[in-house]
């Protein structure tokens, strides 16, 4: 979705002023420190005000040319009498569209404990795994859950959304086949979305996708693999079985995409022959919020474990031998595997995987059941009744979905009623209509769609209470024997209380905002307000279809409208689209982008992408999935690029450069003052330059990517825009691109079928599944942005920074602080030199991640992007008391590395190498150690009133890799 800049606002407030927050101010709520903590902060790292200090970190010929124009500030009531408003002009209908997307009932024990609440919200990505064994048992549950439904061994802890997973699958197939091709087969059955997506991914990737009648395939062309859907889009229930035997008769690999609740009553994916299994949890407890966010789910046999895109969640021990959680397969993420990954690890919906898990936990393998058995009694019910009413049945087996065939004309009036009642249905290419149903609907509204499909025929309804039990409509040879959750967790919580409790037991051990700080550099773990967070369970919001019709969504356009423009404001771009649902895939579509743009000039084939040594492993995973080569430029031991390096390699490219991709601020925390002569370098070589906005959170109202020279960048606005980051997902990373890129922006996904209701063409190929994205967390940063106004905004980068150099003063005569930039300042992050204590006392970076738990801390980023050390990024919500008190952390814990150097503590058995100390431990009968208990444990004053205790001590990586397991037993 485009969204062109509108006619600019009234300026802000000169962007040198210091004024006193107003008492009615967001901004004074959500930035940390106060008047007089800026003061002396300021006092501290040498300057009279922020302006003084970013002018001094930030040379002039980076600076904005213009104050950022945003309307004025709404207060909290008016923000959300205003989204409120957005939510009423759309227009919820009953929804019986299915295409993957169903209505379904949120237990209010979870959505008030889970969705609504910042203890699972607010957590960030469980690498460190001790502080996050509830978040990681949750997954857990969720893999155990996919693992049980599609028979298959290996799950991970979810993906973006269904089509998405689809072309993961496709992805692993190419590189796991025993058939060299790059020939992939999918059915036409498969939902749209899905079809449109994998062939955006093949496209990029030199794949050929031929989609027709899976009945029909080619075997003998020996495709790499093949995908079907089970049920199929329209419904119907066919046994995959025999396609996927004449697949592996030929060394194809079959991928099956299903409909989870189905599963509770077919035959499982993997019984039928499915090498890999695909779909969405949407239905086990997550809104359909106009298309996400939704956890996605992928299943696999074991010997493609190694392949699993994403993150997988493992069983291991700690320290002192009681079973612990953590992430799986960790040498096979793309930080490290770089252009050689097989997916992007940032792809991932945990805290909708969460919800999920914690509804199947509820509901039980009985309850499920009921639920599974109910929507196919609605869909059979009324398949019974439309027949009664002389039409016919497309299929005569299906699930929960039917469709019927029906004259034009009966068309024009069933769907002119249904419109009146305020329902939705699915049209069909070919006239024909479907009707789905899910847990939320009820025999009344079969009784209702009867009397929509008698006017269609301009006979009489049956009479209300007339609808009896009909015959099932599922193959008996395709029903589940087999039970399924055995496991106790999905027997023991289904009364509310014992939930309640399961729920909170597991949010206590993890660490998350509500606890402290999680000074991440890149990250940007910074406050997700409530009022920014209370819109998105309103109904207007969260209950809509994603490929409802466009007259019912104009709150929705309108937030868009207003989000756009504002971020175009802020990056100097000509528009922007919302499709990407995570960071990863802004990335992916930037570069889509790019190549579709130099294909529109006749030089597609420039196919080379120059990455900083110094990037996020990201970037080139990403560069990679979109078919790009990566030509990796050095950096100065300064940590900035080498401009020399990077105009040498292209000129050296210069036919075949098609992109630079560079972070802003850099990865190593500096205002790069080569930034410019970098993006001409590029552009004379004839290539376009991909701006990482991991870092906007330091740029908004002082630069503009685009008058630094890009010409596209994606922004995370689970990071400056204040979606959370809810554990590892949800995310959303909208690309804001030049003019002459707007028209190769990702294309609606709703246009490549039967969905589309008059929708546009495609432009450049669709990245994720639903037109918006994740458009239900949307009116997250819409309301930062509103409640901050221009000039909040840009206190808030001014803060960012100054906090950043705070903790770099406090803690320079500790630690180096590797990289600088003008006047020995840095921007909104810093990177601590931790390597020489390896040699001084044997203690390693991740003995002092452990032991800042102890603290009561996440510890900061660990050895990204420089081996040994730690990037620190306080953000400019944590107030002077909060980052002192982390200071003081860092302080006292160069003390205890200081003992073990000067020998007053020993080398194998102190406080660092046998952190963290869990309860358990400091209170066993037994204490070994040279140091006290209460060393150990309150290493630090403030403990004593507060104290977050790891639920494991420290976990064992090797032995869990050893002995791989992903589900529960």
């Amino acid at each position: 979705m485009a969204i062109t800049e509108p006619a600019p606002a009234p300026a802000a407030k000169n962007e040198g002023a210091q004024a006193p927050f107003a008492q009615d101010d967001f901004s004074a709520r959500h930035i940390g420190p106060d008047e007089g903590e800026t003061a002396a902060m300021l006092a501290a790292v040498g300057f009279k005000s922020l302006s003084e200090l970013c002018d001094a970190a930030i040379a002039p010929a980076l600076r904005a040319g213009s104050p950022l124009r945003l309307e004025p500030a709404l207060s909290e009531a008016d923000a959300a009498k205003r989204l409120s408003r957005l939510a009423e002009q759309n227009q919820v209908f009953r929804s019986f569209i299915g295409l993957g997307y169903s209505q379904c009932l949120t237990p209010a024990v979870i959505r008030r404990n889970v969705l609504e609440n910042p203890g699972w919200y607010t957590a960030y990505t469980p690498y460190q795994a001790e502080i996050a064994q509830g978040r990681l048992e949750a997954l857990l549950n969720f893999q155990t859950l996919v693992v049980e439904l599609t028979g298959l061994p290996v799950a991970n802890a979810s993906l973006l959304d269904e089509a998405t997973a689809a072309a993961e699958a496709m992805h692993v197939c190419h590189a796991a086949s025993e058939n060299k091709t790059d020939l992939f087969l999918v059915s036409d059955a498969c939902h749209p979305q899905t079809i449109a997506v994998v062939k955006t991914r093949a496209q990029a990737l030199g794949i050929a996708v031929e989609v027709g009648d899976a009945s029909r395939f080619d075997f003998s062309k020996k495709p790499f693999g093949v995908l079907l859907q089970y049920p199929e889009t329209d419904g119907r229930v066919s046994d995959p079985a025999e396609i996927c035997a004449r697949a592996h008769e030929r060394g194809t690999l079959a991928v099956v995409a299903a409909d989870p609740l189905s599963l509770v009553l077919l035959k499982s994916p993997g019984d039928l022959g499915a090498d890999i299994a695909v779909g969405s949890l949407q239905r086990f407890g997550v809104p359909m919020g106009a298309g996400g966010p939704h956890a996605a789910y992928f299943a696999t046999r074991d010997a493609f474990k190694r392949l699993t895109p994403g993150r997988v969640v493992g069983v291991s021990k700690d320290a002192a031998g009681k079973t612990a959680y953590r992430l799986a397969l960790q040498t096979r993420e793309q930080h490290i595997r770089r252009e050689k990954a097989t997916s992007n690890i940032c792809t991932a919906q945990v805290l909708l995987a969460v919800i999920s898990g914690f509804y199947a936990a509820y509901h039980g393998p009985k309850g499920l059941a009921r639920i599974a058995r109910g929507a196919h009694a609605l869909a059979a019910a009324f398949a019974a009744g439309a027949e009664a009413l002389g039409y016919s049945l497309r299929h005569a087996e299906f699930f929960d979905a039917v469709r019927v065939k029906v004259l034009p004309a009966q068309a024009r009036k069933i769907l002119a009623e249904a419109a009146a009642r305020r329902l939705n249905l699915r049209v069909f290419q070919d006239g024909d209509l479907g009707v789905a149903f899910d847990e939320a609907k009820t025999p009344a509204d079969v009784e209702e769609l009867l009397a929509i499909f008698a006017a269609g025929k301009g006979v009489d309804a049956p009479k209300p209470g007339a609808l009896a039990a009909a015959t099932p409509r599922i193959p008996p040879q395709l029903a589940r024997a087999t039970p399924i959750l055995p496991q106790a967790v999905f027997n023991l919580y289904h009364s509310e209380t014992e939930m309640l409790r399961y729920i909170k037991r597991l949010e206590s051990r993890d660490l998350s905002l509500t606890t402290s700080m999680i000074p991440l550099g890149s990250c940007t773990m910074k406050l997700n307000a409530a009022s920014e967070m209370l819109p998105i369970t309103l109904p207007g919001f969260s209950d809509i279809h994603p490929f409802a019709p466009p007259e019912q969504t104009r709150g929705y356009q309108e937030l868009l409208n207003d989000l756009g423009a504002w971020l175009c404001a802020m990056t100097g771009f000509a528009a922007v689209s919302f499709q990407p649902n995570a960071g990863s895939q802004g990335e992916y579509a930037g570069l889509l982008a790019i190549r579709a743009y130099q294909k529109s000039r006749g030089q597609g084939a420039r196919d080379v992408c120059l990455i900083p040594a110094s990037a996020h492993g990201t970037n080139p995973a990403s560069a990679a999935m979109a078919g790009l080569k990566v030509v990796t430029v050095a950096t100065t031991p300064s940590g900035d690029i080498d401009l020399n390096d990077l105009k040498a390699k292209a000129v050296e490219h210069t036919r075949s450069l098609c992109a630079l991709m560079v972070t802003y601020p850099s990865t190593h925390g500096v205002f790069e003052e080569g930034i410019k002569d970098a993006c001409m370098a590029v552009h004379a070589a004839g290539g376009q330059v991909y701006l990482d906005g991991a870092n906007m959170n330091a740029m908004v109202g002082l630069c503009r990517p685009a008058e630094l020279g890009a010409d596209v960048c994606h922004l995370n606005l689970h990071k400056t825009f204040c979606i959370p980051h809810g554990g590892g997902g949800p995310g959303m990373g909208p690309i804001a691109a030049a003019k002459h890129l707007a028209p190769h922006l990702p294309g609606n996904p709703a246009a490549a079928g039967a969905a589309a209701n008059g929708a546009a063409a495609l432009a450049n190929g669709p990245v994720a599944a639903a037109p918006w994205g994740s458009a239900m967390i949307l009116p997250i940063p819409w309301a930062y942005i509103a409640q901050m106004g221009a000039d909040g905004l840009l206190r808030a980068s001014q803060t960012a920074i100054l906090n950043a150099n705070y903790v770099a003063k406090k803690l320079e005569g500790s630690y180096p602080v590797l990289f600088r930039g003008r006047h020995g300042l840095i921007a909104h992050e810093c990177i601590l030199d931790l390597r020489r204590f390896k040699d001084t006392a044997d203690v390693s970076v991740e003995d002092v991640a452990k032991r800042l738990m102890d603290y009561g801390f996440h510890a900061p980023t660990v050895s990204w992007p420089v081996p040994g050390t730690m990037m620190i990024e306080p953000t400019e919500s944590e107030s002077k008391a909060e980052l002192d008190r982390f200071c003081e952390a860092m302080i006292l814990i160069r003390e205890e590395i200081r003992a073990v150097e000067e020998g007053r503590a020993g080398r194998t058995d102190n406080p660092l190498k046998n952190a963290p100390h869990t309860a358990l431990a400091v209170t066993a009968e037994s204490w070994t150690h040279p140091y006290s208990r209460g060393q150990a444990a309150f290493p630090a004053p403030w403990l004593k009133e507060h104290k977050f205790w790891p639920a494991v001590a420290r976990i064992d990586n090797a032995y869990g890799d050893r002995n791989f397991v992903c589900a529960c037993s």
